[in-house]
């Protein structure tokens, strides 16, 4: 079995550019070996990337948060880089995972960090909260931006009507960074299998799959899938393997930091934490031993001359490594024996539920529903969230679409207004748009331009812009 599996393994981890190298001549003989594996350069690729530094200022969970504790976009993506990188150098050095490829042991576990990285990068500003705003305003709008346009087909409007922020990262990274070509970052075929979290179209969602549930593509990009897809053995819908941590990694990070961090906000305590969780999961074995531990050490904390404040923040963070370091092995032990059935394609659970650690996730995830996600001061910027986003995007949709020729996208606005707004969109965006060889249709790409625009934003510039369109004397339509 180990044999076959390393014949896929040769094909997971295929190295590969869409990009061939090109123009280089002579030069290539002079150029001395690379220190660095290709996959290993993937991760370099993405870490200095401009996306990557927008999410310093992009929700986790509590938007425009002033304090510099609570984790953002750029920090939860950080922990999920470290923890599925933690994983693969496990993997390979411990479990013999790819054992017949040697380049594996470096490129699983870089594999691993350039997709927990990258993951997250195509979320638009206040979050998950963001991507149903986007969604909610083609709803509002849908007669007229999508159903009045018949070269919109079914799949092509399921793009914006369920629009996706995983699917949204595969663009970013391939089309709309380096302005010059059609390849993006021109990461490996490996690292582009890996991060697509959902092998789907929109119109291929089936809630019952878990690799199906989203969508992690759009329309424009079906062609790229099937590249990637032939470039490394998976059939066309079919997850690769590595995924599967990414995924689980990031459930680990933010259910565990969220508590951690609506602690710090004081919207419980550590002894409410370990309260819940004992009471949904009183008779779990990781549970108990994850909460026996943090509370013995919470117990000893007592003893120093500590405020309650700094009781709470020590305390929590005895426990995040503890819960942490519970569920990274039980993923690891899964993973080992679900391998064959990911291979053939037969493997439809998320990796911690499928783990001993899965009644401690869904206890923490519990928690942070009950006493993070749903707390006033949360949906409260939600709202200012919502109406920013759709204020921009009925702004943006006005200077996209007055323009002197409709079946021209680079002709000159109609409107001083509309010209002034149409600016304010980034250059590489409307490049793309603009573009004579774009094969979308016309309308759709209209629409992929204004979500491009918002989804690139970062929570303060959202709001920055939303009020220096209104100073300019734009006021949006759609009511939230």
């Amino acid at each position: 079995m180990r044999q076959d599996l390393d014949s896929h393994w040769r094909r997971w981890l295929n190295s590969d550019r869409r990009r061939p190298r090109s123009g280089q001549g002579n030069l290539l003989a002079t150029v001395p070996a690379q220190t660095r594996t290709a996959i290993e350069r993937d991760y370099d690729r993405v870490l200095f990337s401009t996306p990557v530094r927008r999410m310093a200022d992009k929700t986790q969970v509590f938007p425009l948060d002033r304090s510099d504790s609570v984790r953002t976009r750029l920090t939860h993506s950080h922990e999920v880089a470290n923890l599925a990188r933690s994983v693969g150098i496990d993997l390979v050095f411990h479990h013999g995972v790819a054992a017949g490829l040697p380049e594996a042991l470096r490129d699983v576990p870089a594999l691993l960090a350039t997709i927990g990285l990258a993951h997250d990068l195509g979320n638009p500003p206040f979050g998950h909260q963001g991507e149903d705003a986007i969604a909610r305003w083609f709803e509002i709008n849908r007669a007229e931006v999508l159903d009045a346009e018949p070269a919109l087909s079914a799949a092509m409007k399921q793009d914006f009507l369920r629009f996706e922020g995983n699917a949204q990262t595969l663009r970013l990274l391939t089309k709309l960074q380096l302005i010059n070509d059609d390849y993006g970052l021109n990461l490996t075929l490996a690292s582009l299998a890996a991060l697509v979290k959902y092998p789907a179209a929109s119109d291929e969602i089936d809630r019952s799959r878990v690799t199906h549930k989203k969508h992690g593509y759009f329309q424009s990009e079906r062609a790229l899938m099937d590249e990637v897809w032939a470039g490394t053995g998976l059939a066309p819908g079919q997850r690769h393997p590595l995924t599967w941590i990414m995924e689980a990694c990031d459930d680990i990070a933010y259910s565990v930091l969220d508590a951690e961090d609506a602690v710090k906000k004081g919207l419980l305590s550590f002894s409410d934490t370990i309260a819940f969780l004992r009471h949904e999961a009183p008779d779990d074995p990781v549970v108990t031993a994850v909460c026996d531990a943090a509370a013995a050490e919470h117990k000893a904390y007592r003893q120093e001359r500590l405020s309650p404040d700094e009781l709470n923040d020590i305390s929590m963070q005895t426990f995040r490594i503890r819960a942490i370091g519970a569920l990274m092995e039980a993923i690891g032990e899964v993973f080992i024996d679900s391998l064959p059935a990911m291979a053939e394609g037969g493997f439809e659970q998320e990796l911690v539920n499928a783990s001993r650690g899965g009644r401690l996730l869904a206890a923490l995830k519990a928690c942070n529903w009950q006493h993070a996600y749903r707390h006033k001061s949360v949906l409260r910027v939600e709202l200012t969230g919502l109406r920013v986003i759709h204020g921009l995007m009925d702004a943006f949709w006005y200077a996209i679409t007055r323009r002197d020729d409709p079946d021209d996208p680079a002709s000159q606005r109609s409107t001083p207004l509309a010209g002034y707004l149409y600016q304010r969109i980034s250059e590489n965006y409307r490049r793309v748009f603009e573009s004579p060889g774009n094969p979308m249709p016309i309308r759709y790409r209209e629409a992929q331009l204004l979500t491009d625009m918002i989804s690139g934003m970062t929570d303060s510039f959202a709001v920055s812009l939303f009020e220096e369109f209104r100073e300019v004397g734009f006021r949006p339509t759609t009511q939230a």
